[in-house]
């Protein structure tokens, strides 16, 4: 049993400090740490608590020690997990990004004319010519995307929008709040679950700016369901003489996927193609970088060339635009689809490996490791709010014992940590998101963990 210690009998800080093991973290935050274990125990003790300032600042080290930013396996099966960073770069986009880093590059720089050029002009280039549009801008997020465009084409007008398109995605991203900020006049039509185009055709005035549709990329609203499609929208929009705007959200180039071998996957059935929406007339065309295109955090926008110029120069492109190693993996990753390569940037190697191959990984993985458990079917998803619903074949390696949480907490620890599912007392671990170069390293964290 601990008993309160005489606050005399306090470690000093720099007493503390010495104390404690070496981590590598910098001497400025270890001895904030011990500082803040002091303070802590000194308020324990005075209420008549016992306190180990020790412990408590070993605690704060670890747990700071635990935030730097590192690798992890990600074996949830999840193939964009937001969490642990969405899609992981082809190697050739990640070093395009090193070099842009580590050296001075022509980011705004014409090595042509010698004069100063605009920024993301060969990623501009590419994207313009994968989908076909006339023009394109490249900023940092697709909600910075969507933000510059009202900001620039709709501030202090109307702008249509269905109540079933209204979303909230991760971080409490809420499209109405960003609608608000940029100016815009948000014009809710419809219902949750049916929208008309006739309740669209009611709700346009002379001060509407534009009509915005925004695909439902974080979930699906099911039953007695109706939504105006693109087609109808575009007519309804340029017989009123106004542009149609289209945040498609996760960023399939071309739903026909003709990087891949044969038929589009079933599970892209409805993913709306960048592509297709502008061969239907849609006037601008809002996409992501990461998700499904496989690059790195980055916002698109194609399109009529007319609509692309005054967003370039509006203000907020400046305050939303990408530095220069994310431009230098977007054009790398663009490069790859230019090339008809699509098919090797990882998260479509990951999405297209076959069962098969996955279930010989498992099984291999089972008996390497030692685990209690069983290679059964599963289901991976594309995540990140991609193809909501949407699921991808995938044996996985269900271990029963020890508990699923135990484990959870020990693959954590690892050298390398593991980041599998809990799913009804079982800890689920899938391939499909695993680079079968780090096998052996799973193999050997998950027989550690079994046996600790």
């Amino acid at each position: 049993m601990l008993f309160p210690m005489p606050l005399r009998d306090l470690p000093s800080v720099d007493a503390l400090v010495r104390s404690l093991p070496a981590t590598g973290l910098p001497r400025s935050l270890v001895i904030e740490c011990a500082r803040t274990a002091v303070s802590e125990a000194r308020e324990q003790i005075s209420q008549g608590n016992a306190a180990d300032p020790q412990a408590i600042a070993r605690r704060l080290v670890e747990h700071l020690h635990a935030r730097r930013p590192r690798s992890v396996i990600n074996a949830t099966g999840v193939l964009l997990h937001t969490n642990l960073g969405r899609a992981p770069l082809a190697a050739e986009a990640a070093d395009a990004a090193l070099e842009a880093a580590t050296a001075y590059g022509n980011v705004e720089f014409d090595l042509v004319t010698g004069n100063r050029g605009g920024r993301a002009g060969y990623a501009r280039e590419l994207a313009r010519t994968l989908t076909g549009a006339e023009a394109a801008l490249v900023v940092n997020n697709n909600a910075a995307g969507l933000y510059l465009t009202l900001a620039a084409l709709a501030a202090g007008r109307q702008v249509p929008v269905s109540r079933g398109e209204l979303i909230e995605i991760g971080g409490s991203y809420r499209l109405p709040e960003l609608m608000d900020a940029t100016g815009a006049i948000m014009v809710e039509v419809g219902t949750t679950n049916r929208t008309h185009l006739s309740d669209f055709a009611a709700a346009l005035t002379k001060d509407t700016a534009l009509l915005l549709k925004v695909h439902t990329s974080n979930y699906r609203v099911v039953g007695f369901t109706e939504e105006v499609d693109l087609a109808a929208m575009v007519e309804l929009a340029h017989g009123r003489g106004l542009p149609l705007v289209y945040d498609v959200g996760s960023g399939l180039l071309d739903e026909n996927v003709p990087w891949l071998a044969g038929p589009p996957p079933g599970w892209l059935a409805g993913e709306p193609g960048v592509r297709q929406a502008l061969e239907l007339g849609a006037d601008l065309v809002l996409f992501s970088g990461d998700k499904l295109l496989g690059g790195p955090q980055a916002g698109i926008l194609v399109g009529r060339a007319d609509l692309i110029a005054p967003l370039g120069k509006h203000p907020v492109a400046r305050a939303v635009r990408c530095d220069g190693p994310t431009l230098a993996a977007l054009s790398a990753t663009l490069q790859m689809y230019a090339d008809d390569r699509g098919a090797d940037v990882p998260f479509w190697a990951m999405a297209t490996t076959s069962p098969d191959e996955l279930r010989t990984r498992l099984e291999k993985l089972l008996v390497g490791s030692g685990a209690v458990g069983e290679v059964r079917s599963g289901e991976s998803v594309p995540g990140a709010g991609s193809v909501p619903g949407a699921t991808v074949p995938s044996p996985v390696l269900a271990v029963r014992q020890p508990s699923a949480d135990l484990l959870w907490d020990r693959l954590l620890m690892s050298d390398l940590p593991v980041i599998a599912r809990r799913e009804t007392g079982e800890l689920i671990l899938d391939l499909r998101t695993v680079p079968s170069r780090l096998d052996d390293v799973l193999t050997g964290a998950l027989q550690a963990a079994c046996r600790s």
